[in-house]
């Protein structure tokens, strides 16, 4: 496969990935493609002057306390756009990995 068509390849791979709706993750999985191939063209093909709708992450999360009253419930972590995980503790803290890994 020469380089223009494989670029034409992955260019087609990504604007099918954009209109299904799924996540990089499940799209590769239901084309049998590797995500890691898939992340690098996506990068590779995007405009160069483009400006990413939410700012780049760094790997770190802001985490700041918020005052209130003690409770029982557990951890509460509340992402942008207002969603919030709440109960979460020592035995389920797994499940919050794996959502975030989702999103």
């Amino acid at each position: 496969m020469t380089p223009v068509e494989r670029k034409r390849l992955w260019q087609q791979h990504i604007t099918d990935w954009q209109a299904s709706g799924l996540s990089g993750m499940a799209y590769c999985q239901q084309q049998s493609l590797t995500y890691c191939r898939f992340v690098y063209w996506r990068k590779k093909l995007a405009e160069p002057n483009q400006v990413p709708d939410r700012p780049v992450r760094s790997g770190f999360a802001k985490v700041a306390a918020v005052p209130g009253p003690e409770t029982s419930e557990g951890l509460t972590v509340s992402l942008p756009g207002g969603v919030s995980i709440t109960g979460l503790h020592a035995g389920n803290v797994e499940l919050l990995g794996a959502v975030l890994r989702q999103l």
